[in-house]
Order: structure tokens, then C-alpha cells, then sequence
């Protein structure tokens, strides 16, 4: 099987590609730029430029995978917020262009979205059923993601609605872990807000099975089965390390020195992985203290199934 990742450089990206091959499968990443030195052997690169100028020379991929956008981790000013929008947006656009003008266009497309779409929760919890609610600018940036996803043509479109992706190197968790390290662990704010995880192994695991099953389609939580708060996340990770979960951060605190990104720890959404569950997936690490110790005890290297 021959398939092309948009944004297969990044965290996640790479994990997947590295995935793909250790089962057999071909992994193309479109990108800007091929890198100088590929991280590992493999791997085939095509321009976006070479992909819009002879779409019919890539033809014959069974699948598409799009995980491009730049990274939320910066100060969210109004040029930030823009690049973050159009990079998503315009990412999209680019596949279903090449969707639209191949002759054997792949049959199904992966494309990334966020859980931030359904709003902000305390106790309720969301689920695929849940209608949109975006209530900050993420939410409303994950709101043009799916509408620029829905007008690719493709016969099988999952948006995937993912949370925070854990891991031991990559993403945002080393910043989570960070303040544990240093004893300086604690909740967040007043810590009742949701924090929907998974592991980087179930991550890949499952945007292969969204690609592998012509049953799945449409919005898919990709988020473990056992919601947690940020307190909980906190209290967790403090055991499992080892270290205390004794210094709160207020909210005051956070909007001053993080302006209008600190909704991204502020606020959150507690969600279910209802549409997954219901296909029969199985996650490696359903629960957030299993998750944690083999991501901050286990080798460098990660296995995939």
C-alpha cells in the first residue's frame, strides 16, 4: 500500500511514516523541502510544487494523510494567528486540489482536526454525537480546518479530533513534565478543566486504523478512553515520577505572561473515543497512569503494533 502524508516531518508525521514502513507499506511525504538527510531510510519525499504541477504522476496512492500546521506553542499575536489558520487551511486545500484534478484519486483522506472544536468543559464529556461549540480561537481555527477538510472530494473523509499527544520526546508533554522535574509541579488554574490525552503509540495506531477500516468515517475523537482534568493529569504524573503535585499556578499568572494563548491550560474538554470504541479498537494505554510510566520509564525507543 502507497500513502501521502502532508506534514509527515512533524512529530506524529514521523511516527507514522516510521509505522507504514515497519509494516510493509510505502510512505511519501509531501513537503516544501526534502530534507538534506532523511532521519531514517525509506522514506520518499515529493515537493508540493511537483505534486500541483503533475498530479497524475503521483497517482495510485491508497490513502492520504494530512497532519500539516504550525505549531500553537507560540504567543498567539495577530500575524501568529494567521499563519496558524492558513497553514491548516491552506495544507487542506493543497489535497483536495490534487484530489480534484488525478485521475485515481486515493479513497480515503486522514485529516487532522482538534478536540477544541466542541468548546469547554467541567464535568460533561464529549463525544462525536457532541455538536460544535468553539468558544476561543482554537476552537474557531479548528472549525475552518474541518469546513476546508469537508470540501475535499474524497470517497472516505475522517477528520480526526485529536487531544494531547504524549510522549516521551516531541509534542507538548516534556513542557507538561518540565515543572515535576524541577519539584515544581501543580495544577493549573483551578485545575477542574478537561485535559484529553493519548499516547503517541495509540496515535499512530489509530490513524491507521481509520485508514485500514472502510468503515470508519466522519469525526473521530482521537483521545484515550479515561478523561481526565488537568488536576488529575498532575496528580498522575507527580506518582509516577516520583516528584510532588504541590504548586498551583493561577490563572492570573498565566494570562499575563501568556496573553490569549493561556486558554490552551486554562480550559479544556473532557471527551470519549465513542466512534473508535464502537469499531472495536483497541488501545495499548487506556489509562493515564500506564500511559505515563511507560513514556517516562521506558527506552527511547518506541514500538508500534
Amino acid at each position: 500500500m502507497r500513502y501521502l502524508i502532508s506534514g509527515g516531518t512533524g512529530f506524529i508525521g514521523r511516527a507514522l511514516s516510521q509505522a507504514l514502513l515497519s509494516r510493509g507499506d510505502e510512505a511519501w511525504i509531501v513537503t516544501r523541502k526534502p530534507p538534506a538527510r532523511p532521519p531514517f531510510g525509506g522514506i520518499r519525499y515529493v515537493t508540493w510544487e511537483e505534486l500541483t504541477a503533475d498530479p497524475m504522476r503521483f497517482g495510485g496512492f491508497d490513502g492520504v494523510v494530512n497532519l500539516a500546521g504550525e505549531s500553537i506553542n507560540q504567543r498567539w499575536t495577530s500575524k501568529a494567528k494567521a499563519r496558524i489558520v492558513a497553514s491548516r487551511t491552506a495544507a487542506t486545500a493543497r489535497i483536495a486540489e490534487f484530489m480534484q484534478r488525478t485521475d485515481n484519486p486515493p479513497p480515503v483522506v486522514v485529516n487532522a482536526s482538534g478536540i477544541s472544536l466542541y468548546g469547554h468543559s467541567g464535568d460533561e464529556v464529549f463525544d462525536e454525537s457532541s455538536p460544535p461549540k468553539p468558544a476561543d480561537f482554537l476552537g474557531d481555527t479548528v472549525m475552518r480546518w474541518e469546513e476546508a477538510a469537508d470540501r475535499i472530494p474524497a470517497e472516505r473523509l475522517v477528520k480526526l479530533r485529536i487531544g494531547l499527544v504524549c510522549a516521551r520526546e516531541g509534542g507538548a508533554f516534556p513542557l507538561l513534565r518540565l515543572p515535576y522535574r524541577l519539584f515544581g509541579g501543580g495544577r493549573i488554574g483551578d485545575g477542574k478543566q478537561g485535559l484529553p490525552w493519548i499516547h503517541l503509540q495509540d496515535m499512530v495506531a489509530l490513524i491507521l486504523f481509520c485508514l485500514d477500516r472502510t468503515d470508519i468515517s466522519g469525526p473521530v475523537n482521537a483521545v484515550a478512553p479515561a478523561p481526565v482534568s488537568n488536576d488529575e493529569f498532575g496528580r498522575t504524573l507527580g506518582l509516577v515520577t516520583g516528584r510532588p503535585h504541590w504548586f498551583p499556578v493561577p490563572a492570573a499568572l498565566l494570562k499575563t505572561a501568556l496573553g490569549e494563548m493561556s486558554t490552551l491550560v486554562l480550559t479544556g474538554q473532557k471527551a470519549m473515543p465513542r466512534k473508535l470504541l464502537d469499531h472495536g479498537f483497541q488501545f495499548a494505554f487506556p489509562k493515564l497512569e500506564e500511559a505515563l510510566r511507560d513514556i517516562t520509564e521506558a527506552t527511547e525507543k518506541v514500538h508500534f503494533r
